[in-house]
């Protein structure tokens, strides 16, 4: 009995892996790009896209929170230097936001 939750467990976990979709792998397909305050947004609306970017940008924020306090300064700040690093670090022909909003591929 114990195996076969073990197995079960395993498969469900693969499966899981096999649906998701990367960072890189979506940025390569054009489905999400940089945004103007340091977070990741959706290009092209999926489920995948829409999960990845909440799991990220979820991630961002801790981190934007946590060097703000470390540094005494806003998560606001951080947040646009990280947009702007962000940004200069995207890949050509991926997607950035310009500063009206629009999505540009660099």
């Amino acid at each position: 009995m114990k195996t076969k939750l073990l197995v079960l467990a395993a498969g469900l976990l693969l499966s899981l892996n096999a649906f998701a979709i990367s960072l890189h792998d979506a940025k390569s397909q054009g489905l999400v790009g940089e945004q103007t305050n340091g977070y990741l947004g959706i290009v092209k609306s999926s489920p995948d896209a829409s999960a990845l970017a909440k799991q990220v940008n979820a991630k961002r924020k801790s981190h934007y929170q946590k060097i703000a306090k470390k540094n005494g300064i806003s998560v606001a700040e951080v947040s646009k230097m990280a947009a702007e690093k962000a940004m200069k670090a995207t890949k050509k022909g991926q997607f950035i936001q310009s500063k009206s909003g629009k999505w540009i591929k660099k």
